[in-house]
């Protein structure tokens, strides 16, 4: 018969919740040194780590409208209802150009450092000083100085320098790189001085006048103005509503002092900036104005004074009541049609600008010019208003941004309007000049028919009015434009403003570090024992074979340092093991179903190495020490080795027999324990599955028969050859070695299916090294055997006691 290569049948992935309940009750150590360290190490961490603090402020996103401001105030306008402004106001609070402003305005590059028990902490505040640096100097980065306050009025300041650092400008933001001798500095200087060292300057401030109480040392260092800025990028600015007009700033640190600050300056900052803003306008056209004004006030000095001149001269001259009448007429035409010219001055100013430029903040109120066209002003304050929204977003968003595309689209839609205005208020103008010059040029008619010395006089009271009342008008507009300037106020408004009232502590939660420390402790030793539960693939004792196999446990055997167990040490634990194996064994025999007096005990296992050979020994062991006339067969043809147990030899055997070389009593080798006697397996055949099926066998049993009480067959691995199920056609019982910790679950797949298939009968599991677990709670000493004594305190050999620290290692070494 052919050889059948072994192959480990698929075990259904079920999970055996009884052995893993006893697995993780057996790990309790484990359990216990987790709950230890994961305590003591959510102890350390909420003594050691810092308070982490939250603080906030409310602001208010606002539309005050200017109360000067008038349907004939053009130099400012509305930007628009309060939504419109509330997610650039949050996009501003959160841009880095802001918070490079706050950071600047604070000097919070600035660092204060004070040594506590287990941790430095930020002393921002926390210590009665306050540096300001030096911005015009370049200072070290990143190099620790140590204050030490010595009286109420001086100080010292000590620090090693290092050999190679970076120092930045804080007012250029440039940084170099700078070599130091790397020497000790230590210097003494006043409260308020200017501190001059190498590559650092700043100036030490006392918080307040009152005696210095605390005169313990702390350090400062100077960081890097880009990562200061970072740092603060994280603050969290938000609506508190869909359409709300409130907006929330939230930061978070470890240090009070410093979040109030900072949130605080953050909407000072801000507040600054947007007045400054909605100020442009009005600050721009204040600008033009007064370049007009200065010109102006020259030529009214000049007039003046030549008007006064002439009048010494002539000290008799009078006008005649005609002349008056022709020089207030004249006057007035001539202020009317300046003012035309001024328009449309301004008028091509405005084309000029809208024609060249692409930014339109700096473009004068047209009311300068006495422009009151409400399309023209109307355009100016709209294309106005949207440049500063662009300018703003600059600092937000990226150029190639859709909101750019949006608000360059609306510009030039206004800008193609607004020189249609221009080119329409033009003709009107043109049509109005005109009319001054037709109406100019026959009052100057009649100017004309006067004596020359009245219209010498006339002339030159025609050019003081004229600059004079233009200097007027201008004059009035520029009290217009300051006025509107100093009532604009920020479209922000405080409600609550940072402060420190206590509180705000928002970790580390101590309780919640310990709840995370009780449910790690419990959690990765589970997933230990999981894990090794699903990774061993070995039967750890009865439960998992009588989970695996329907096949029956005829006994349990312990681990024992002798093969020859029962013969040798009768009365220890593992002696009686096999004792009850035997007494099991008589209820197999009355299943056989065979009247022959002879019983035929066959055993085998999935592979070598279960204990197939040691049992076979002490059941045939057992069988001849209770007046038994036995025989032990060595049936493993290809690895025979039972002899070595006996100190005989294998020069022939079975093999011998069945190749019909010798009888069958010259095979037949005597041991030293009476009754038994050993058929080795002989020489090794080329042939041995051919051998075992042959008649020869047969005749080999049938023989045996006749002279033995019991014949007990060790048979090569199943899980190697099939040679052993051709052979349980002779046997009686057939007995499947399981190893403990050594058998894997797989390897039973075969036996249950010859079992399922009714191949073989009478089988029943021998596990073998078995070592009871008392976590475990198995209690298989009654039914199956055992091998460890756990009952036989008083009635047998023990083994040798196991030390208590060695039984602790063991807890681990379980799988």
């Amino acid at each position: 018969m052919m050889e059948e290569e072994f192959k480990i049948s698929e075990v259904k992935p079920m999970l055996n919740f009884k052995d893993l309940f006893f697995k993780i009750i057996a790990f309790w150590p484990l359990y216990a040194i987790f709950l230890a360290v994961s305590l003591v190490t959510a102890y350390q961490i909420n003594l050691r780590k810092q308070s982490v603090y939250q603080m906030a402020t409310n602001v208010v996103v606002s539309n005050d409208k200017n109360p000067f401001f008038t349907s004939n105030t053009s130099l400012t306008f509305n930007w628009g209802g309060a939504s419109d402004k509330i997610q650039t106001t949050i996009t501003l609070l959160k841009s880095r150009t802001h918070t490079e402003k706050v950071v600047e305005y604070l000097q919070f590059y600035v660092n204060y450092v004070k040594k506590a028990e287990y941790w430095s902490y930020d002393a921002y505040k926390k210590v009665p000083f306050l540096v300001e640096v030096d911005t015009s100097s370049y200072q070290i980065l990143n190099q620790s100085v140590k204050i030490k306050p010595i009286d109420d009025y001086k100080y010292s300041v000590t620090y090693t320098e290092k050999t190679s650092a970076i120092a930045q400008n804080y007012s250029t933001k440039h940084k170099k790189r700078v070599q130091q001798k790397g020497e000790k500095i230590s210097r003494i200087f006043n409260y308020d001085s200017l501190v001059k060292l190498p590559n650092m300057s700043f100036k030490l401030h006392k918080l307040s006048g009152e005696l210095i109480e605390d005169l313990s040392p702390f350090s400062i260092y100077f960081a890097d103005f880009d990562a200061t800025v970072s740092q603060y990028k994280g603050i969290s600015v938000n609506s508190m509503d869909t359409g709300s007009p409130i907006v929330n700033l939230v930061l978070r640190g470890t240090n009070k002092k410093r979040l109030v600050d900072y949130l605080n300056a953050s909407v000072k900052v801000l507040s600054r900036d947007q007045l400054e803003r909605k100020n442009l306008y009005a600050t721009r056209t204040i600008t033009f104005i007064d370049k007009m004004l200065d010109s102006l006030r020259s030529h009214v000095k000049d007039n003046e004074s030549n008007l006064n001149d002439f009048r010494r001269k002539t000290k008799s001259l009078d006008l005649s009541s005609e002349g008056a009448k022709l020089s207030g007429e004249l006057t007035s035409l001539d202020i009317e049609k300046q003012m035309i010219d001024k328009k449309f001055d301004y008028l091509k100013i405005l084309e000029d600008y809208l024609i060249n430029r692409k930014e339109y903040q700096q473009v004068p109120a047209p009311s300068v010019a006495g422009i009151e066209d409400p399309n023209i002003t109307g355009n100016v304050s709209k294309i106005h208003q949207i440049s500063i929204e662009r300018s703003k977003l600059k600092n937000s968003f990226q150029e190639t941004s859709p909101v750019f595309q949006d608000l360059d689209r609306n510009i030039s839609a206004i800008k193609t309007v607004l020189l249609e205005n221009i080119n329409s208020y033009r003709n009107a103008l043109s049509i109005e000049l005109k009319s001054v010059n037709s109406r100019l040029a026959k009052v100057e008619g009649k100017f004309s028919k006067l004596p020359e010395n009245q219209q010498k006089l006339i002339n030159i009271e025609r050019k003081y009015n004229l600059s004079n009342n233009l200097y007027d008008l201008f004059l009035a507009k520029r009290n217009e434009a300051g006025l509107i300037k100093a009532a604009n106020v920020s479209d922000l408004l405080v409600i609550d403003t940072a402060k420190d009232v206590g509180g705000g502590l928002i970790g580390p939660n101590k309780r919640l570090n310990y709840i995370f420390a009780l449910a790690i402790s419990f959690i990765v030793p589970t997933l230990i024992v999981l894990l090794l539960f699903f990774l061993n693939n070995k039967i750890t004792g009865p439960d998992d074979i009588e989970f695996l196999s329907k096949i029956p446990i005829l006994g349990a055997i312990g681990k024992s340092d002798r093969t020859l167990v029962v013969f040798e040490k009768g009365k220890s634990s593992v002696a009686e093991a096999f004792r009850s194996v035997r007494s099991n064994l008589e209820f197999v025999y009355r299943k056989s179903q065979k009247e022959d007096s002879t019983r035929v005990v066959l055993v085998t296992s999935s592979v070598s190495g279960e204990g197939k050979t040691f049992t076979t020994i002490n059941i045939a062991t057992m069988y001849a020490m209770s007046n038994k006339k036995t025989v032990l067969v060595g049936l493993d043809l290809r690895k025979p080795k039972i002899f070595d147990d006996f100190k005989l030899h294998n020069n022939f055997g079975v093999v011998n027999y069945l190749v019909k070389n010798k009888e069958l009593p010259e095979i037949i080798q005597k041991t030293h324990i009476p009754n038994l006697d050993l058929i080795t397996s002989g020489p090794i055949p080329p042939n041995p599955s051919e051998l075992l099926i042959s008649k020869e066998m047969d005749e080999f049993i049938n023989e045996l028969r006749k002279v033995y009480d019991y014949i007990i067959l060790d048979t090569p691995p199943l899980g190697l050859v099939t040679d052993a199920l051709d052979l349980t056609r002779f046997s009686d019982a057939n007995l499947y070695m399981v190893r403990q910790n050594y058998s894997k679950k797989g390897m039973l797949g075969l036996i249950n299916e010859k079992y399922k298939n009714g191949e073989v009968n009478n089988i029943s599991f021998i596990l073998n090294y078995y070592k009871a677990k008392s976590g475990y709670g198995y209690g298989y000493g009654y039914g199956y055997g055992y091998g460890y004594g756990v009952y036989g305190n008083g009635y047998h050999e023990n083994d040798v006691e196991i030390p208590w620290w060695k039984r602790i290692v063991n807890i681990f070494k379980r799988k």
